[in-house]
């Protein structure tokens, strides 16, 4: 039926467990994904939508590396915005609106199209060892599938518990049963495990909306998109999402509902997401707000199904009913299904490595919300690290690692495996030191050719980027050797209210000003018009944050010498009485594989590192 053995067993075809199976498929090792249905490969289970305030950077990332995130995406979205245009290049984040069922479907069909991976419609309930090594995966089927790696990908199936008001019952997600088996036997082994909670909003009848009581959002008028390759292209037709609020009567109601709620009554007892709390968390720890933020979003081009995000609850179902029917445009509203939360087992990510292989077990590869993330594209990110990492250990090459400074994919592994977490952990910019080194326009130039290096993107997204950097090249080469004449631009200088000029200068020198972009100087100076969108804008950001850019990259330089200093494993800490004793804990615990890794680790202090420093001779 199936092959004795496999390379590598993928279990779990959510967002990380499909990254996972395609690189590794893609760098040549034989893949086994598992999954419990084969009809929700790539399934969004809470918002149809990819990207935002530094998860768009994430997905570029991927893309960039050679993952195929950024592709479907841009195949299957219905809007497209870039995000926090107001604010400074670092924060700009591209999000685009999907189509639920077009994601899903187009997931399946590129994994399908790869030779290197077979499918199992199963539930794994033991992972497999043998002195210390992953060995492959027992199923309810009762299947001994045996693997060279084993990467985890289970989302929120680990025992899943999903709470409506007073009821509870199992499952992964609303319909879909929970995944047993598999926690018993880790813990067995020695991990420790814990739990999180999140939740989803309701669904309604979008045919039962009225939409001229709500605020329209469009996407972008210019176009983009997310992949840096041409095998995609921008939308030439969105469709809007809507924006409403709760109100007063709407929080009475909602609060008539908390002495049945779950998340108030004792019955969860995971954490949930602190970023994207639901509405009667919202409400009760804002109480001095009158309204609440609603977005409602479609589901997809052929559907009548929407999303109702920023109402994310576990209330009763009757309470949920009646407090939604008060929102404007919901008078009428038909309800599809209630929202609810979960709780799901989770494994403190400070067990892992930075390849995202678990520090007891060999060749075991945690990848997703089983680490204790929130989010698609922190899934999915994981699952690409993971996916190459467990194809470079089998075939006895050492692990890809992102540092912080070449990646937010660094600063997410990074931030998990020294520092844990204990409530899911979300990806923001404020996260990353070195954000103006890892913006969204650039994500190319820093991880393109490193993909390419361990035989994961194309050759030819290689030569794209060597096109694209030309381009930046010359423009930003043009504009600094080009004089632009006072008649030409003064106007320009004084209509944005800064200083006009009384005789020619380069036109770095009037782009550098903050009250004059890229688009200014396009109107005057004809040859601008030759570049594309993309390009002016990267030579935009390059010459107004030039200062800030060489900073960063003098103080990421020291960060990756702190890096390079390998620590061995077997170190023993307890040896030097000068660290102190929480440091001398925490460093024999989580074994930091570099000086830089342990300077991060929470309790570690530069006194520490000092003498760590002079312990090891440097």
């Amino acid at each position: 039926m199936y092959l004795d053995k496999y390379d590598i067993i993928v279990v779990g075809a959510g967002h990380a467990g499909c990254e996972a199976s395609y690189t590794a498929a893609k760098m040549g090792s034989r893949v086994l994904l598992i999954t419990m249905n084969m009809e929700t490969i790539a399934k969004m289970s809470c918002n149809p939508a990819m990207g935002g305030v530094a998860k768009g950077q994430i997905i570029r990332e991927i893309d960039a590396l050679g993952g195929m995130s950024g592709i479907i995406t841009d195949k299957t979205m219905l809007q497209f915005r870039m995000l926090n245009r107001s604010k400074g290049a670092a924060m700009w984040s591209p999000r685009a609106q999907s189509d639920r069922m077009r994601f899903s479907e187009e997931w399946r069909l590129t994994l399908e199209q790869n030779i290197n991976i077979d499918f199992l419609q199963d539930n794994v309930i033991s992972v497999n060892f043998n002195n210390g090594h992953a060995t492959g995966v027992t199923t309810g089927l009762g299947y001994q599938i045996t693997a060279k790696a084993v990467i985890l990908t289970s989302g929120t199936f680990l025992n899943g518990l999903i709470h409506i008001g007073n009821k509870n019952f199992g499952g992964g997600r609303m319909a879909e049963k929970n995944s047993t088996g598999i926690t018993e036997c880790l813990k067995l082994v020695g991990f420790e495990s814990g739990r999180m909670k999140t939740g989803t909003p309701p669904r309604v009848d979008g045919r039962s909306l009225d939409y001229k009581k709500m605020e329209r959002q469009d996407g972008d008028t210019d176009g983009n998109k997310f992949s840096f390759s041409s095998q995609t292209k921008p939308l030439d037709k969105q469709l809007p999402c809507y924006i409403t609020y709760t109100n007063e009567i709407v929080h009475d109601i909602l609060r008539e509902g908390f002495d049945r709620s779950p998340m108030f009554n004792g019955s969860i007892k995971g954490l949930g997401p602190r970023y994207c709390p639901s509405i009667e968390d919202k409400i009760n720890r804002f109480a001095e707000r009158d309204r609440h933020q609603i977005f409602v979003e479609p589901e997809g081009w052929n559907t009548i199904e929407m999303y109702i995000n920023g109402f994310s609850t576990s209330l009763p179902e009757d309470i949920q009913f009646k407090a939604i029917r008060q929102i404007k445009g919901f008078e009428n509203a038909k309800i599809f299904r209630p929202g609810y939360a979960i709780e799901y087992d989770y494994f403190p990510p400070t067990q892992l490595k930075q390849s995202l292989e678990t520090k007891l077990i060999e060749h075991l590869y945690f990848a997703g919300q089983i680490n204790g993330t929130t989010g698609y594209e922190e899934a999915a990110c994981q699952g690409l690290m993971a996916g190459i990492n467990a194809h470079l250990k089998i075939n006895e090459k050492d692990a890809f690692i992102l540092s912080r400074s070449e990646a937010y994919i660094g600063v997410l592994i990074d931030d998990l495996i020294n520092k844990g977490t204990d409530e899911p952990y979300r990806m923001f910019t404020s996260r990353a030191e070195f954000r103006i080194l890892l913006r969204q326009d650039n994500a190319d130039s820093r991880l393109t050719r490193l993909g390419y290096s361990i035989g994961l993107a194309s050759i030819d997204r290689v030569k794209e980027l060597e096109q694209k950097e030309k381009k930046v090249s010359a423009l930003k080469a043009f504009l600094e050797s080009y004089s632009i004449e006072p008649n030409l631009i003064n106007t320009t200088l004084a209509k944005h209210g800064t200083s006009t000029i009384p005789q020619k200068i380069k036109s770095d020198k009037i782009l550098n000003r903050p009250q004059i972009n890229i688009n200014d100087l396009t109107l005057v100076i004809p040859e601008l018009n030759n570049y594309e969108k993309e390009i002016l804008e990267e030579v935009e950001i390059l010459i107004k944050y030039e200062g800030y850019i060489a900073k960063e990259k003098l103080l990421a330089e020291k960060l990756i010498r702190l890096d390079r200093m390998k620590i061995d494993s077997n170190f023993n800490y307890h040896s030097i009485t000068s660290l102190s004793k929480e440091s001398r804990e925490k460093l024999s615990k989580q074994k930091p594989e570099s000086i830089g890794q342990a300077s991060r680790i929470s309790g570690v202090s530069p006194a520490d590192i000092s003498i760590l420093l002079v312990h090891l001779g440097r």
